[in-house]
């Protein structure tokens, strides 16, 4: 039986202005987002239903930025896309994302193995003579998310 590549690289897309309404993850250090975001996860997935006007149910919505260029910035935001903010549940917080372009790899796999995916990503974008911009907001847009097997979209941001 042929293994499937789990990672195809989707090329340079733009993307619209994103609003996104879920829970931040803030740790000390890398290990603690292993750790907090599954957890952050799966709480928000349980209060869906409180969260207004939702663009797609089934996608999750990591944000973050590689760079840290503020206090506020710091973090992991996972998240829902909503047309619009209305009745933002209690202990949820809201945050936009300017539109921008970025450099696109699907992956399928366990959530624990995408820290080591984005370097295949950052190699691509070398070789095709984009330039990252890590103060920038980076995306992971999951379209299935489980405890053993997540399929997302890594979103580097580039120029």
């Amino acid at each position: 039986m042929e293994k499937i590549n789990p990672i195809t690289l989707k090329g340079i897309r733009e993307v619209e202005e994103k609003k996104l309404v879920g829970f931040r993850v803030v740790c000390e250090d890398m290990a603690g987002y292993g750790q907090e975001i599954p957890k952050a996860s799966m709480a928000l997935h349980r209060r869906k239903n409180e969260v207004k006007q939702i663009v797609e149910p089934v996608k999750l919505i990591g944000a973050f930025k590689a760079a840290e260029t503020s206090e506020e910035d710091d973090g992991y935001w996972v998240c829902y896309e909503v047309h619009d903010f209305e009745d933002i549940p209690d202990g949820m917080v809201t945050l936009v994302i300017p539109a921008q372009n970025y450099a696109v790899l699907n992956f399928k796999g366990h959530a624990s193995e995408i820290f080591k995916v984005y370097t295949h990503l950052h190699k691509w974008i070398e070789e095709n003579g984009h330039t990252r911009v890590p103060d920038k907001w980076s995306l992971e847009i999951y379209s299935k998310w489980t405890e053993n097997e997540d399929i997302v979209d890594l979103c580097d941001p580039v120029v």
